[in-house]
């Protein structure tokens, strides 16, 4: 089963996708932000083209874990992705998935160009692979009794 996983933001949508065993994350593209229909249409191309079964985006909840108004705009964007989208979409916490991203390329020694145009695949990537580790764990300890 294949997974997509997005990173929305501002200007930019992260992309990623799973292998087909869904043990890795890969960042697959970046879809610079027009209007709504359009990115949701971008995104349609990329549920096709991979056979996604199931959409992950990251969800940005506060540390304190509180919801402010980026969740609110996540939650917009879910909304018109599930009318325009037939597969479901999972929302997940990103927590600093841009940060860590950024922290990453920035360690790897790339320019500030380079970066601003990997940073949102990478994110989404990093968001994609917590939640596949967070399901393969689940099933790891499907067994075991408290």
């Amino acid at each position: 089963m294949r997974i997509l996983g997005l990173d929305y933001g501002e200007k930019r949508i992260g992309a990623a996708i799973s292998d087909e065993l869904g043990m890795t994350a890969r960042g697959i593209a970046t879809i610079t932000r027009t209007y709504w229909k359009k990115d949701i249409q971008q995104i349609e191309g990329l549920v096709r083209e991979y056979d996604v079964e199931k959409i992950v985006i990251g969800y940005p909840v506060r540390l304190d874990g509180s919801e402010g108004i980026q969740c609110e705009k996540v939650d917009m964007f879910v909304d018109a992705l599930e009318k325009g989208i037939s597969v479901p979409v999972v929302k997940w916490n990103e927590a600093l998935s841009t940060k860590e991203a950024e922290d990453l390329l920035r360690e790897a020694d790339m320019n500030r160009k380079k970066r601003r145009a990997v940073v949102d695949k990478l994110a989404a990537a990093i968001i994609l692979q917590d939640y596949l580790d967070y399901l393969r764990n689940k099933d790891d300890n499907r067994g075991e009794m408290d």
